[in-house]
């Protein structure tokens, strides 16, 4: 009885180790690659599949992933002899699992190397300023060659990102003087400009003040000139209606004799003047006028007489 119950024992244990052995199930985006006795036989897919126990087995088991690797960091050298450290991370893809599994023993191990040696050979090509503003550059040419040779080993190779990129302290002490110097130059250059655009506004706004002033005294004088013809016109007219009423009152009876009556009062009025400012005494060539002149006043305001004439002065 108690054979019996080994025996039974035993079987269940060996049909759940042979069940166990013959039933795989593989995850997604994954591949199992399967050797029958030492040799490979295929390649399971995502899924449940089955293997014969103690005949085949999962050899290698491969992620369909991508997959990012660190690049360890190093120096390399610039086409202008600068040490550079540089650091970076490479995306790759496994796309045969069989050639990742029996292409090379540890392909990640090659990629690095790989990655490494052909970084050290791009920096090389490159001056230093060059290495700062080519960074595309450095990424497709990596990408360019690991990719080529990775074709042996069922990996693709995606793209390669540089992380860091290093130089010297004293290269960067340089470097920061020399951004310096040009934020300074730019700074000074646009001082400069504001200071002639300055200078231009300021002559502009003078020209144009002075444009501005010589249009006004322009228009000034013009207003004045106007302003003067004017004046002109109105006295002319004024004077030319006195003239028409005096002649108009001349033509009256009497008008003539209060004229010569005018006309001897300014004489001897200017008479009167002249000797009061000047020191030289101005008299008529013949002083008897005088006693005639006033003795025709008094007589024109008596009788009609004609007019008198006036004496020359010396």
């Amino acid at each position: 009885m108690f054979g019996n119950l080994f025996f039974s024992l035993f079987f269940l244990a060996f049909a759940a180790l042979f069940i166990f052995k013959s039933v795989k199930q593989v995850p997604h985006q994954h591949a199992w690659v399967i050797e029958r006795l030492g040799k490979y036989d295929r390649t399971l897919t995502p899924g449940l599949n089955f293997l014969i126990p103690f005949v085949d087995r999962v050899a290698y088991k491969h992620s369909l992933k991508e997959i990012p690797l660190d690049v360890p960091s190093q120096v390399c050298i610039s086409k202008d002899n600068t040490q550079l450290t540089v650091d970076g991370v490479l995306y790759f893809q496994v796309t045969d699992p069989v050639r990742a599994s029996y292409g090379s023993s540890n392909y990640v191990v090659a990629i690095t190397q790989l990655a490494q040696t052909t970084l050290r050979s791009v920096i090389g090509k490159l001056e230093l300023d060059r290495t700062f503003e080519g960074r595309d550059y450095i990424n497709a040419s990596i990408v360019s060659s690991l990719d080529e040779a990775a074709l042996n080993w069922g990996v693709k190779v995606l793209r390669y990102e540089i992380k860091d990129l290093t130089p010297p302290q004293e290269i960067l002490r340089s470097m920061q003087a020399q951004i310096t110097a040009e934020r300074e130059k730019r700074a000074l250059i646009a001082a400069s400009e504001g200071r002639k655009q300055e200078q231009i506004n300021i002559a502009t706004g003078e020209r144009e003040s002075q444009i501005q002033r010589s249009e006004g005294q322009r228009q000034a004088e013009v207003n004045r000139a106007l302003g003067e013809a004017a004046a002109i016109s109105t006295v002319a007219d004024a004077t030319a209606k006195a003239i028409e009423r005096i002649a108009a009152s001349i033509r009256l009876p009497g008008g003539i004799e209060a004229v010569n009556m005018k006309v001897a009062e300014r004489y001897v009025d200017a008479f009167s003047g002249l000797a009061k400012t000047n020191n030289t005494m101005i008299v008529p060539a013949n002083l008897g006028d005088v006693a005639s002149l006033l003795a025709s006043a008094t007589q024109i305001i008596k009788t009609p007489v004609t007019p008198i004439s006036s004496g020359r002065s010396a």
